[in-house]
């Protein structure tokens, strides 16, 4: 599928991977406007940007009128945020914002293009999740559980509007070298053996996934293989995991 003249609309444009995603997108011809807090300057010469804060009910409800008066032919779903430690020890304001950011935004706004979409039978939505989705894991709880129920709200949502034009794809990186990439992060990954990719990687994966207007996608392996795992025999991945997350746990001890 072309995105030449396509209206598309991204969310989170101005994060590690949003940047690469709209540059690639407006290489592709495409009419985009970026949806984030605040502006890269990277963003100044790109044709549309609206301000938004996804992280407050009053900033979704703003940016779900502007995607509804904007009508896009293509909707991403990009914005998030993270939380990266023990589940007891994240504040409360911490803990409603991730899930406002994570979940409950791209839920709202894919619910505010469906009805033009519906009514011209035509368009793609595209949320971006995390193998965390799939793969829960120990020190990202909240960041999971959110990720999951975009999976599983893509998933409903596909089946919802099985017998029109409108595509769903879920794509679920894993960790990727941004802005959220920590110092207390990157000596988790070496304990844990996490892989992390590059942004420029992730953001060709994302754009060929909008193309071939595919349904799931999961990058890396063994995560793909875990991914499949998890879902059959979670108890086995708990076995498979517990050596690393007991290696993590000594970044949180005093």
């Amino acid at each position: 599928m072309t995105l030449v003249k396509k209206r598309i609309l991204l969310t989170g444009g101005s994060g590690g991977i949003g940047q690469f995603v709209a540059a690639a997108l407006l290489r592709e011809g495409a009419d985009l406007t970026v949806l984030s807090r605040t502006r890269t300057d990277e963003e100044v010469n790109q044709p549309k940007h609206v301000r938004a804060d996804l992280s407050t009910t009053a900033g979704i409800a703003q940016a779900s009128a502007i995607i509804a008066a904007a009508e896009p032919d293509i909707l991403i779903n990009m914005a998030g945020v993270q939380y990266f430690g023990p589940a007891e020890r994240q504040p409360l304001d911490d803990l409603q914002a991730g899930y406002l950011v994570n979940l409950v935004a791209p839920a709202a706004l894919c619910s505010a293009c469906l009805p033009a979409m519906k009514r011209r039978n035509s368009g793609q939505i595209v949320n971006i999740g995390s193998i965390f989705g799939s793969i829960p894991s120990a020190n990202f709880a909240a960041y999971s559980s959110a990720k999951s129920g975009v999976r599983a709200f893509s998933e409903a949502l596909r089946r919802e509007i099985a017998n029109t034009k409108i595509a769903v794809t879920y794509i679920a990186p894993r960790a990727v070298r941004t802005g959220m990439l920590t110092g207390q992060l990157k000596r988790y990954a070496e304990l844990t053996g996490m892989s992390i990719d590059f942004p420029e990687i992730i953001s060709e994966k994302i754009v060929t996934a909008i193309k071939q207007r595919k349904k799931d996608v999961y990058v890396g392996f063994p995560e793909k293989i875990f991914v499949r795992l998890n879902a059959i025999f979670p108890r086995l991945v708990d076995a498979a995991v517990a050596g690393a997350d007991r290696n993590a746990s000594t970044l949180f001890t005093a």
